[in-house]
């Protein structure tokens, strides 16, 4: 399967409580079909120290859905769909589909 979203993509928020927040994408779950987006849905989690690991409260990303998330495009700076074409030497590009130019 081909990914619309990869990470060190920047992306804007659609749905939920975070609409419109934009940041780069940390981590990409394939299997549960998220992503995890820097200063975006920030969880806490207690943790018990453990060996070298000091205990406390930590803050970070949580997931959220991909459908919820669109790719920014760095040359307009305006959320885009994204498509894929092939070129003449056969690789396999992802497009925005407004302006046609490849992304990668």
């Amino acid at each position: 399967m081909a990914r619309k979203i990869k990470k060190g993509d920047q992306v804007v928020v659609l749905r939920g409580n975070h609409r419109g927040k934009r940041g780069e994408v940390l981590a990409v779950l394939t299997d549960k079909q998220r992503v995890l987006v820097q200063g975006v849905n920030i969880i806490k989690r207690h943790t018990k120290p453990s060996g070298a690991q000091q205990g406390g409260i930590v803050e970070k990303e949580g997931s959220i859905a991909v459908s919820n998330v669109m790719l920014i495009d760095p040359d307009t700076d305006k959320p885009i769909r994204v498509g894929f074409r092939v070129e003449e030497d056969g690789r396999k590009v992802r497009i925005g589909r407004r302006s046609e130019k490849a992304l990668d």
